[in-house]
């Protein structure tokens, strides 16, 4: 599950570490209201009941998963590279990880 609030300052982050000040006239901080917007506003119907889902993010929506992908670029940037030995590969798709020592 993606953390939220930490989702969104990741992607602040990257926003700023890549220089899109702007993207389509859109501020980063706009950017991260309608972010915020699309978490938190996210609602299901089970069983005839309505839920409003609070924790992560919906399972599918492109959006979820662009940003699960922001997040493990700072995961990544934090964990993984700064530990890489000069022989070692180190490979992702989506949450899948390889390491290997050659």
């Amino acid at each position: 599950m993606l953390p939220q609030e930490e989702s969104l300052n990741v992607l602040a982050e990257f926003l700023r570490v890549h220089n899109c000040i702007t993207v389509n006239s859109l501020s980063i901080d706009t950017i991260i209201e309608l972010a915020r917007v699309v978490l938190q506003a996210n609602a299901f119907v089970y069983n005839k009941k309505f839920y409003r889902q609070i924790i992560g993010g919906a399972m599918g929506s492109a959006f979820t998963l662009t940003l699960a992908n922001i997040f493990m670029w700072k995961w990544e940037r934090q964990t993984i590279l700064p530990k890489l030995a000069s022989h070692e590969v180190y490979g992702r798709y989506v949450f899948s990880v390889v390491s290997l020592e050659i």
